[in-house]
């Protein structure tokens, strides 16, 4: 599993349309190209000038299969396959290319994730039919297409410092916006290895199908039912010590596992974008946390949501508590920063006067009813330029790589077998 996910995180990180993986690698036999009685290394695809062999079709269709990956689907491979020779085109004209020693330091990296050395990763690709070559073209096309697409369009995709405070809310002007999905998965102290086990598999997984059918599964967030999808959230909303980690994720990339109290929580990238409202930046969260006993049973769960259908905001949870005893409802004032990061996300949720029912406290025995009572904004810089310079900059690479093979296709010639 650690081999799969070394591979995972280096696919997410490029510019190559995602595949989705499997949890667990499957090593199996691929059936017979359609043109069985033809060479494996005659035309399968002819792209221009260049051709993909049923070998390299083949190759390719193992090399997923090793690392997990589907390897049934041969019409996403020969798009791939296609795109990738008309990278090569292109970089080819520009006299780009990885060198052996970058694409070495590719392959090493990849085997130390899987704790092995490049001999051993090379040879458990080989005794599944993988040549090593095929490895060595795989990364050093990635290498070399973040390299020239980079040395190409970088000029054009660094922000201004104007578009910089405009994703950072300061101008009142802009701001910066995720699409993220959640897993929120609570935790005991009988459940800690066993919930820890869980999390890192989903954090190897592919595609937002696959972490979808996860929080369905798992997640005790209110958008199980959405399989975790959240809407658009302003990044200055987030936990200051999250922002930067969401950031620095790509689409489709998923976060490590993030330790929360009584709770680990996992993130995926869906969409990033600056929009043309202001997003100040938070100063301080004012919220009411009101415990149930409990924990997350149906009838406690039922309660939590008849009491988000009596009240209408935090001020009510006064009535609500009266004649309790007086810790059964906390009413809070501080800055981002201080608040306990489970209670930091979820506000991140919610509106003023909303309430969530997903977190617990006392190891999952009470409930958390937690209800945003105000936002108050500010113009701090908790999140650093550099975090969303980089962040922009990396979306518009990604769009003007997209754009670019688009162009590239239409005015290929491209034929198949």
């Amino acid at each position: 599993m650690q081999l799969i996910s070394g591979f995972s995180r280096f696919l997410r990180s490029g510019w190559l349309k995602p595949v989705t993986p499997a949890l667990v690698a499957a090593v199996f036999a691929i059936a017979p190209h359609q043109g069985g009685t033809q060479s494996l290394f005659s035309p399968a695809i002819r792209v221009n000038q260049d051709i993909v062999t049923w070998y390299e079709l083949e190759q390719r269709l193992q090399f997923l299969n090793v690392l997990g990956l589907p390897g049934d689907n041969e019409a996403d491979v020969r798009d791939a396959l296609i795109d990738e020779k008309l990278r090569k085109q292109v970089m080819r004209d520009a006299g780009v290319q990885a060198t052996p020693e970058a694409v070495q330091l590719g392959i090493d990296e990849f085997a130390a994730r899987g704790q092995l050395s490049s001999e051993q990763f090379l040879k458990l690709l080989g005794d599944a039919g993988v040549d090593p070559e095929t490895v060595r073209d795989y990364v050093a096309d990635q290498l070399a297409w973040r390299d020239y697409i980079s040395s190409r369009y970088l000029s054009q995709a660094r922000p201004t410092e104007d578009e910089i405070d405009r994703a950072l809310g300061q101008t009142g002007g802009g701001g910066l916006q995720v699409l993220l999905s959640e897993i929120i998965i609570p935790v005991n102290p009988q459940t800690v290895a066993q919930t820890e086990l869980l999390a890192e598999e989903i954090s190897r997984l592919e595609g937002q199908d696959a972490f979808s059918a996860a929080a369905a599964q798992y997640s005790a967030a209110a958008t199980r039912g959405q399989g975790g999808r959240l809407e658009w959230l302003n990044i200055s909303n987030l936990p200051p010590a999250l922002q930067p980690v969401i950031l620095g994720l790509q689409t489709g990339e998923i976060t490590d596992p993030i330790t929360l109290p009584n709770a680990v929580a996992l993130f995926q990238m869906r969409g990033l974008r600056e929009v043309a409202t202001g997003a100040p930046r938070i100063s301080k969260l004012d919220y009411a946390a009101y415990y149930l006993p409990g924990g997350r049973s149906a009838e406690t769960l039922s309660r939590a949501a008849k009491l988000k259908e009596e009240i209408d905001t935090c001020d009510d949870l006064y009535g609500i508590a009266k004649d309790q005893p007086a810790e059964v409802l906390d009413r809070v004032e501080a800055a981002p920063s201080e608040v306990p990061g489970d209670i930091a996300v979820e506000l991140a949720k919610l509106d003023r006067n909303e309430a969530s029912a997903t977190l617990t406290r006392n190891n999952g025995q009470t409930l958390l009813f937690l209800m945003l009572c105000n936002r108050t904004r500010d113009l701090g810089e908790d999140t650093s330029r550099g975090d969303v310079a980089n962040a922009l900059a990396q979306q518009r690479l990604q769009a003007f790589a997209a754009s670019l093979v688009e162009q590239l296709r239409a005015d290929a010639v491209i034929t198949q077998e």
